[in-house]
C-alpha cells in the first residue's frame, strides 16, 4: 500500500479529480480531504531576531538615500553648507521617502494582494491505493491540475 499525497486549490478540479479516482476503482474510504485554514492574523512588519519573513522595509530607502546623497553633495558644492552635509542630509531624507513609500506598499497594495491570495484555500487529497496503481493515481491528480505530488509507503 502507498500513500499519495497531493494539494489542490479549492476548485472544481478538485472535485473531478475525486470522481476519477472513484472511476479507477478507489473506494471513498481510501481519499482523504483536508481543507487548510488560511492565515486570520496580520502579518508583522518589523522582524524580531527568531522570526523574520523575508520582506525587506530598507531597501528603497537604501537605494534613494544613495542617489540622494549624490545629488545633494553635487549640488553642495554650489550651496553654502557644502557637499558633505547636503549629501547626508540627501541621503537622511532619500531613506526616510524610500521608507515611506516602502511601508505605504505593504500596507495598502501588498494586503490587498494577501487578502484576494487568502481567497483561495488549498486542500490536502491523501489516497490509499495499492502499488500497482500509485502511478496512475498521480497522472490523475497531475491531470487535474494538482498544485504538488508525493509518495509515502504506508
Amino acid at each position: 500500500m502507498i500513500q499519495i499525497f497531493s494539494t489542490f486549490e479549492h476548485s472544481m478540479y478538485l472535485e473531478l479529480a475525486i470522481t476519477a479516482l472513484e472511476k479507477y476503482g478507489i473506494r471513498k474510504e481510501r481519499i482523504l480531504v483536508v481543507p487548510l485554514a488560511n492565515r486570520k492574523e496580520e502579518r508583522n512588519l518589523f522582524d524580531t531576531l527568531h522570526r523574520a519573513d523575508g520582506v525587506s522595509l530598507i531597501d528603497i530607502g537604501m537605494a534613494m538615500a544613495t542617489g540622494f546623497s549624490v545629488i545633494g553633495a553635487s549640488i553642495g558644492f554650489i550651496l553654502s553648507w557644502g557637499p558633505i552635509y547636503w549629501g547626508l542630509i540627501g541621503a537622511a531624507s532619500g531613506f526616510v521617502l524610500g521608507f515611506c513609500i516602502k511601508l505605504f506598499y505593504l500596507k495598502t497594495v501588498d494586503k490587498k494582494k494577501q487578502l484576494l491570495k487568502g481567497e483561495h484555500a488549498e486542500v490536502i487529497l491523501v489516497v490509499d491505493c495499492d502499488d500497482a496503481m500509485a502511478e496512475r493515481v498521480e497522472d490523475c491528480l497531475w491531470d487535474h491540475l494538482a498544485i504538488g505530488v508525493a509518495r509515502s509507503p504506508i
